[in-house]
C-alpha cells in the first residue's frame, strides 16, 4: 500500500499529518497491524524517502507488519509497480492506493486494487466484525449492586 497516498486520503489522519507527519504515519502502521492481525495477511506499507539525499531503500518490521522507505530518486508507485511485476505471478497481490496511473499499472500487472477509501471502510468492517466476534462470545452480564451481594447479605436487605 502506498502510505503516504492513504494519509492524504483520510481526513482523520490528513489532519494528523498537517501537524506531524510522523504522527499520521505511526497511527496510519498501527492501525494496519490491527487489520493485519485480523485478516492475517502479509502487508507491506510504502512510503517515499525519494528526497532524502543518499537514502537506501529501508525495510523495517513493525510489529506484524512491513514497512519500506524507499531509496533516493524511487517513489512508492515505483517500488509498488516493481514488486507488483515481480511478485503478482506467485502471490495474490492486493495494492491499496487511490493514483489513477498507479491503479492501471497494477491492474495491467494482474494485481488486484483496492482504492484508499474501500481500505478504510474494509479495516473499518474487520474492526465492527471483531467487536461482533468478541460480544457474542462474550454474553455482558448486568452489573448491578444486587448481584454483587452474598445471598445472606440480599435476604438481610429483604428482611429490612
Amino acid at each position: 500500500m502506498d502510505g503516504y497516498n492513504v494519509i492524504f486520503a483520510w481526513e482523520e489522519l490528513k489532519e494528523l499529518a498537517e501537524k506531524s507527519l510522523d504522527g499520521a504515519r505511526g497511527k496510519l502502521l498501527d492501525l494496519l497491524c490491527n487489520y493485519q492481525a485480523v485478516r492475517g495477511c502479509n502487508l507491506i506499507a510504502v512510503f517515499d524517502a525519494y528526497r532524502l539525499a543518499g537514502h537506501a531503500t529501508e525495510v523495517l518490521d513493525y510489529h506484524n507488519i512491513h514497512v519500506v522507505y524507499t531509496k533516493e530518486a524511487e517513489t512508492a508507485d515505483q517500488y509498488i509497480e516493481k514488486f507488483a511485476h515481480e511478485n503478482s505471478k506467485k502471490y495474490d497481490v492486493t495494492v491499496a492506493t487511490s493514483d489513477g496511473l498507479e491503479q492501471i499499472i497494477i491492474i495491467g500487472e494482474g494485481c488486484k486494487l483496492i482504492s484508499s477509501r474501500e481500505l478504510k471502510e474494509e479495516m473499518e468492517q474487520a474492526a465492527r466484525q471483531v467487536l461482533q466476534d468478541f460480544q457474542s462470545s462474550h454474553p455482558q452480564e448486568k452489573h448491578s449492586f444486587a448481584n454483587a451481594l452474598s445471598p445472606q447479605a440480599k435476604q438481610e436487605l429483604e428482611n429490612i
